[in-house]
């Protein structure tokens, strides 16, 4: 006989897309039409850049408050944590001591020093919005709308142009903090250089992040795309590291199963080529086209052609798709009557998932889903692609090539000079019967761990704090932390990080 739980179980894993189309969906449009209405007004009204100065004091207020107060608790933003990109809810946010920020705005564009400052809740839909149409772009732009330069600093980014640029950290030149005494202080490689290099991949732990300059150069209107099949793993091996180190402005891999891919490289361009077909150009972000995961996977029987991509859509052309996780929320999306009716609802919000799933749902994706990005040495993607298959079998996976520079901070490379490394992203369901979320996570982590590689922390960690410190070098993170008194005002990260921290 099937219990209830077994039965409430089949209905929430089989009909959820129904609560997602008839209300997720619609409330997202709503929320992004709220949320694109409100940064306007509050940019022309309240938050001018010019009130920047008067945002700041407030969080100064605030935090010298808290220490007249008798600093009882470690300090967080008031952000609530179902409006991250992450799939999990910070349990700290229930018990910290919130401090209200209200971070918007693109505060100045100066083009002749090829500039951009801008506050941390800016997203990435909002500064391509802003920068592309004045012929302007960042050198990293992470592909889904929602994230966030404060996410990206503290956290961090990487894109298909990594290859040339690295991370999203790489491309910063100053942030200004409040830091735990309320004092602000601005940092770049000249000024304060421990504090800049410490605060990537700190998730607040050294103060309260107000702004981030960075660096832009000159958009085009197109990328010209190339997509190049392989049916073979030391073909791709072989192809990933020769475009890596070439010429062009994007490179990016989608692995369909364990010999097949599609590697995509791509230049940006004045125009599509006069002669080109009328199909060559294609205009991905628009609500009844294919999923860009599913156009690419037609590659492997077209064999290799090109096409011309609208910039914007190409910097966006894995949000609709959410990359390929729709298809486990609303299995019918990709069907061509959908996308003509519905597609313009696409996608249903992160965070909105996860402000309505209920306890049950969670467990289920804590028993049934995996999602993680894996950074590894480019010359051990191999063994790496070997582990992912054997302890997941997820496909696709996403394959983006980064240089990662000596850097002072929390990432060396395994030669400890410049080195070019890969990230692997593993979303979805897992195939292999073998699958514990815990347990499987642990080796995949250990196998990091031992290619001197590193595990991105918006997804479930399972490491020890010891082997947290192993993976991530804190001798420069612990020295600023000890000198801006962060040890009562912050936790570590580790503490906010890991999967006990995490609802």
């Amino acid at each position: 006989m099937i219990s209830a739980a077994g039965v409430l179980e089949h209905v929430i894993i089989n009909y959820r897309w129904v609560f997602v189309c008839l209300f997720l969906l619609p409330v997202s449009v709503l929320y992004d039409a709220w949320m694109y209405a409100r940064n306007w007004l509050i940019f022309r009204l309240s938050s001018a850049p010019k009130n920047h100065v008067g945002k700041v004091h407030s969080i100064q207020v605030q935090v010298k408050r808290w220490r007249a107060q008798g600093m009882r608790a470690p300090m967080c933003t008031a952000r609530p944590g179902w409006q991250t990109i992450s799939f999990r809810q910070p349990k700290y946010k229930k018990t910290f001591h919130k401090i209200d920020v209200n971070l918007v705005d693109i505060l100045d564009i100066d083009t002749e020093r090829q500039v951009v400052r801008l506050e941390p809740m800016v997203t990435m839909g909002q500064l391509t919005a802003t920068l592309n149409p004045l012929g302007w772009t960042l050198p990293i732009i992470p592909e889904m709308d929602d994230l966030t330069v404060g996410g990206l600093v503290m956290g961090t980014g990487v894109e298909s142009s990594s290859h040339r640029f690295g991370l999203f950290q790489h491309i910063c030149l100053e942030l200004e903090l409040v830091l735990s005494d309320g004092s602000v202080v601005t940092c770049s490689r000249e000024e304060n250089a421990d504090l800049f290099h410490a605060v990537f991949w700190s998730y607040g732990t050294l103060g309260f992040l107000t702004a981030v300059q960075v660096r832009i150069v000159p958009a085009r209107p197109y990328v010209r795309l190339q997509y190049r099949p392989v049916h073979d793993r030391s073909q791709l091996s072989r192809l990933l590291t020769e475009v890596s180190g070439g010429p062009h402005q994007f490179v990016e891999t989608l692995v369909f199963d364990r010999d097949r891919a599609v590697v995509m490289t791509g230049d940006l361009v004045g125009h599509a080529e006069p002669a080109a077909e009328p199909h060559k150009v294609n205009t991905i972000g628009l609500w009844h086209k294919p999923w860009f995961f599913k156009h690419v996977q037609t590659f492997l029987e077209r064999g290799e052609d090109y096409e011309y991509i609208p910039l914007r859509d190409y910097y966006h052309r894995h949000t609709r798709a959410i990359f390929w996780e729709i298809q486990d929320i609303i299995p019918f999306g990709n069907n061509p009557v959908f996308r003509w009716l519905c597609g313009w609802m696409v996608p249903p919000k992160v965070s909105l998932l996860k402000l309505t799933q209920g306890q049950t749902i969670k467990e289920l994706y804590e028993k049934n889903h995996f999602i993680q990005d894996m950074l590894v040495p480019l010359d051990q993607l191999d063994s790496s692609l070997d582990v992912f298959h054997r302890e997941v079998e997820i496909y696709p996976l996403w394959l983006c090539p980064f240089v990662l520079p000596a850097d002072p901070g929390f990432l060396q490379p395994a030669s400890r000079k410049e080195q070019m490394y890969i990230d692997i992203g593993a979303y979805g369901v897992p195939r292999t019967v073998n699958f514990d979320a815990v347990k499987t996570g642990r080796r995949i982590e250990k196998f990091v761990i031992s290619v001197g590689g590193f595990q991105m922390m918006y997804a479930d960690s399972f490491m020890t704090r010891e082997e947290y410190r192993t993976m991530f070098d804190h001798s420069l993170y612990d020295k600023v932390r000890r000198r801006f008194d962060c040890l009562t005002a912050f936790p570590e990260v580790y503490d906010k990080v890991n999967r006990s921290a995490r609802d």
